[in-house]
């Protein structure tokens, strides 16, 4: 069975293509991506409050390492077969070194409907995944430059911009309330859920779908790259996620989150760092080809790895 989340994207993007005027107000999308959020942080805080958290640095420590290194993996690739530039080819590096809170909320409900549960603090891990991408990126693209990096402006952008702080936000306030203090409010953060999070994927298709112009500019090469980077380091993700113990749904959301692909903080961060940059190239290959892959056929076949795995 489909998750009807993914019909719902599926219909944003068959609406932009045969152009018609569904849309959604900017503050409606606005606050749906404020709830979302906020609604993984809460609930992760939750469950985090009954857990030790000393014993989570082994974990921590193995999801910063992942997110820095992707990266490195990625920019040889993009700079002697994709023939890119420095700066594009370190700012699409970094953008798949980051992560996507949404895809990550889309595996949240596919392992929900498939009734395997995960580890508390995976919401910790992808706030803390959000920025070691980013610096890699930037410092790959400055490597051998003379343009100063203004890490002050960038280190604040990067913590304290909107996904990061409303994460952590999320996860501090579940945390220090508990299960029992977010009773009040777990209607409206647990109940709709899913369905706030299919109202925000039928605007994400109608954004795909009008960035799929963009890839006639980035070429077959980039097309390619974004089918095939995911599906590689969705398996790293999973042998990692293995390696330090983690369940069968932790495995399958590390490894989501290691093959996802950021769209909110890295454009941010690699406008101000790297302007040089064409954000065109970045967005179209995210928003136009790793995002529908991943919310389509990723999310299974990396739960697959999972099972092979044994986790």
């Amino acid at each position: 069975m489909i998750d009807p989340v993914v019909l719902f994207f599926l219909l944003g993007v068959l609406a932009r293509l045969a152009k018609s005027d569904l849309r959604l107000p900017e503050a409606l999308y606005e606050a749906l991506s404020i709830y979302l959020l906020l609604a993984i942080g809460l609930k992760g805080g939750a469950q985090l409050a009954e857990q030790p958290v000393r014993a989570l640095l082994p974990q921590v420590l193995a999801a910063v390492a992942l997110g820095a290194v992707i990266p490195l993996l990625l920019f040889p690739v993009l700079r002697r077969v994709g023939r890119l530039p420095r700066a594009d080819a370190a700012s699409i590096a970094a953008h798949y070194g980051s992560v996507s809170v949404v895809t990550f909320a889309v595996g949240l409900s596919a392992l929900a409907q498939r009734h395997i549960s995960a580890e508390p603090y995976m919401p910790l891990l992808v706030a803390l995944m959000e920025t070691p991408g980013i610096v890699t990126g930037v410092v790959l693209a400055r490597a051998g430059g003379a343009r100063r990096i203004h890490w002050g402006t960038l280190t604040h952008e990067v913590l304290f911009g909107k996904s990061v702080l409303l994460l952590l936000g999320g996860l501090a306030i579940g945390a220090l309330a508990g299960p029992g203090g977010l009773k009040p409010i777990e209607p409206l953060f647990m109940d709709l859920f899913k369905g706030v999070l299919a109202l925000f994927l039928l605007e994400m298709g109608l954004v795909a779908g009008g960035r799929l112009h963009d890839l006639r500019r980035a070429g077959a090469f980039l097309v390619a790259f974004g089918v095939g980077a995911p599906p590689l380091l969705g398996a790293l993700g999973a042998i990692v996620g293995h390696l330090i113990g983690l369940s069968l749904g932790g495995t399958t959301l590390l490894a989501t989150l290691a093959a996802s692909a950021s769209y909110i903080a890295a454009p941010t961060a690699m406008r101000i760092a790297v302007p040089e940059a064409n954000p065109a190239l970045s967005i179209g290959v995210v928003l136009g080809v790793t995002f529908p892959f991943n919310i389509m056929l990723g999310i299974p076949l990396y739960l697959q790895y999972a099972r092979w795995l044994g986790s």
